[in-house]
């Protein structure tokens, strides 16, 4: 049996090309000057209500089984030696980003912690609740679990609370300085 696509569950999908107003600005740029793995019109935009952005609101309003296909991405920061570097963890929703052990590892870092909030809003540019790897700052390391990598088309944000990305896991896999982790989710 063939898993079930996050289109499935809105009857509004468009290719996000045509939605860049609806976007964050700095998603909005990255798709302008898209250059990954797959074309940018397969890269779907829904537009959602912004009290719905929590993933288990939003499963609970659009259908349990979208848990199965939606992805986080959340911001983590790496200590070693006083120096803190920003990563963004890109995790199915049914897991947890393995923050103290693949997270920490991956980053060289002696200690890992999640991004306060203030931190990850301000330095991506995003809205808590809707950040997205696309469009994150280059320098950020981009940890992209290799179940996300391998799911068809995962849902998840769009730079802000308002609206929903559903993109190719290759095409997150694919991006600029993207690294696909093995157990990076638990």
């Amino acid at each position: 049996m063939s898993m079930r696509t996050p289109q499935e569950a809105f009857a509004d999908v468009r290719p996000v090309i045509e939605c860049l107003d609806l976007l964050a600005r700095p998603v909005a740029d990255a798709v302008r000057g898209w250059s990954g793995p797959v074309p940018v019109r397969e890269l779907l935009y829904v537009d959602t209500d912004p009290d719905r952005a929590d993933t288990a609101v939003l499963v609970e309003s659009y259908g349990a089984w979208l848990l199965d296909v939606s992805a986080n991405c959340v911001v983590v920061a790496g200590k070693r030696g006083g120096v803190v570097t920003l990563a963004a963890c890109v995790v199915l929703s049914t897991t947890r980003v393995d923050v103290n052990g693949a997270a920490r590892r991956e980053l060289g870092a002696r200690k890992a912690s999640f991004a306060a909030m203030d931190t990850a809003i301000g330095e991506s540019g995003m809205e808590f609740g809707g950040i997205t790897p696309i469009g994150l700052p280059a320098d950020w390391p981009l940890l992209v679990d290799a179940a996300v990598a391998d799911t068809p088309y995962v849902l998840l944000g769009s730079g802000s609370r308002r609206g929903k990305l559903i993109v190719p896991g290759k095409a997150l896999a694919g991006l600029a300085g993207a690294q696909v982790v093995e157990g990076l989710g638990v």
